[in-house]
């Protein structure tokens, strides 16, 4: 008995260990260099959840180049989802580190603390789940990502395939979406909203904002004033459309 059960977990070792040595090869990220993905793995997930659900939901992305995104809105996603984008190398240790003692006093699996290029990771080629070897798919797949692609390439995709809603993916269709205008023309104010609701982009509506989205976003919004980013007007209530 105790052989087959050493064999068992011999087994087990060797085809998770497989599984993940296979993303150190596969697949050709060098490839999105020039190639915008069609269809990532996370909008396949959500494909099959909408099945399952018995929803008749259709994917909405609109493919936008970075230059034509509001420098306003990349501002605000990079204040709130990784404000370290620019000077780490695929991972911020420090925030890995508060996520980890934070699930060990909470004695949960949740690691939080990802990066930008580690949310692109997962979302191009993995799932939701929060297992420890899909953690480990993704670091060897950010890391991968973060050797053959610039920062600047790493943000226009992953502001091109970010869930954004039910079925919305990209910036360009969530500014329709929400505020019925191209992602170009977003305010400052907009595009706090919109960087608010993406921890949770299905329980959150940047248009309609909680008192969760207008606390977030203001915040958001209050570091763009102090860094010169945009000079705040008299009026911001959370609300309003316009700055």
């Amino acid at each position: 008995m105790k052989k087959i059960i050493l064999v068992i977990i011999i087994f087990a070792f060797t085809g998770a260990a497989a599984s993940i040595g296979y993303y150190f090869i596969f697949p050709d990220v060098s490839r999105l260099k020039k190639e915008n993905p069609k269809k990532t793995s996370f909008m396949e997930y959500r494909e099959k959840e909408w099945q399952q659900q018995g929803k008749n939901i259709k994917i909405k992305q609109i493919w936008t180049p970075l230059n034509r995104i509001s420098p306003y809105l990349i501002k605000a996603v990079l204040i709130a989802e990784d404000d370290k984008f620019w000077r780490h190398e695929g991972f911020d240790f420090e925030a890995i580190q508060k996520a980890i003692e934070r699930d060990i006093k909470e004695k949960k699996f949740k690691f939080g603390g990802s990066t930008i290029s580690q949310q692109l990771a997962k979302n191009l080629y993995l799932t939701p789940s929060k297992n420890p070897v899909r953690k480990l798919k993704e670091a060897i797949l950010t890391w991968r990502l973060e050797k053959n692609l610039s920062k600047k390439r790493i943000l226009e995709i992953y502001l091109n395939v970010a869930e954004w809603g039910e079925g919305i993916f990209g910036v360009e269709s969530a500014s329709r979406h929400y505020f019925g205008k191209p992602a170009s023309e977003l305010t400052a104010e907009e595009a706090s909203r919109l960087a608010a609701v993406l921890p949770n982009p299905r329980k959150y509506n940047p248009a309609a904002p909680s008192s969760y989205v207008q606390n977030r976003s203001r915040h958001i919004y209050n570091i763009m004033v102090k860094r010169g980013i945009v000079v705040e007007d008299d009026y911001y209530d959370g609300k309003s459309g316009s700055e």
